[in-house]
């Protein structure tokens, strides 16, 4: 069964616009698993722009369900993975200047380094995803670093799905959602799990879900957004709901 992460990354961003205690990312994160969340995601980012230190181990002590945390393939990361022990680390892209991850991990461009990173995060016991681009390259040497999951970058199907009026069956809308198939179809054939994320929403989202094979997905600004109107529980029920449909149909 498909089952929904979702990224609590914007709560932690409310409270460091005032740098105060709330709202609590932990209460967030228990929300979320009242509403059916499978796991929690959270980006320990460098600059620590929202998600402090202090949150992933909260996080990890109390959440109930798995905790994957998204991190830069730096030292100081590898470092804070190994001693809090999340779930699933999720290796991604990171700039400072960037608003969000703009786009998937060059593992084939720097595969010494992921297998070397690769490597230290398994031996600590924990199950290590890759954040990528659907590209065959990025696929392969995914499977070559020892990735278990390949999270694919939805962003550009995303994108391509809003600015063509919202009509999954035009040209660019299945062009980008080819792509983000075969990717997974290469990546279970690798041996290795099929997530997706990123800018995934409440419109389009159902596609992304209805895909062979394709085990979690991903989801924190769709969901935080809606949860102003509607709460975070209900928030989450509501694209647990959508998502488990498409699968299912």
């Amino acid at each position: 069964m498909i089952e929904l992460g979702v990224n609590i990354d914007h709560v932690a961003t409310i409270r460091q616009a005032r740098m105060t205690y709330e709202p609590d990312p932990v209460w967030a994160a228990a929300e979320a698993q009242l509403g059916g969340a499978a796991g929690i995601t959270v980006h320990l980012r460098e600059d620590r722009r929202h998600i402090q230190d202090h949150d992933v181990r909260r996080i990890k002590e109390t959440c109930h369900v798995k905790l994957n945390l998204e991190m830069a393939a730096t030292d100081e990361m590898v470092s804070i993975a190994c001693d809090i022990k999340p779930q699933l680390a999720m290796l991604v892209p990171e700039g400072r200047l960037e608003i969000t991850t703009e786009g998937g991990l060059d593992v084939a461009g720097q595969l010494p380094r992921m297998k070397d990173v690769v490597s230290k995060l398994k031996d600590a016991g924990l199950i290590v995803s890759a954040f990528i681009d659907p590209e065959p390259a990025q696929v392969a040497a995914a499977a070559e670093a020892g990735f278990g999951v390949c999270e694919i970058h939805t962003g550009p199907y995303a994108h391509a799905f809003h600015e063509s009026g919202r009509d999954a069956a035009s040209g660019a809308v299945v062009t980008e959602l080819e792509k983000v198939a075969e990717a997974g179809r290469l990546i279970r054939e690798g041996g290795m799990r099929f997530n997706a994320g990123h800018a995934l929403n409440y419109v389009n989202v159902a596609p992304i879900a209805s895909l062979p094979g394709v085990r979690e997905l991903h989801i924190g600004h769709a969901i935080v957004s809606r949860a102003v109107f509607i709460g975070l529980r209900n928030a989450v029920r509501e694209m647990r709901e959508l998502m488990e449909r498409a699968a299912g149909g």
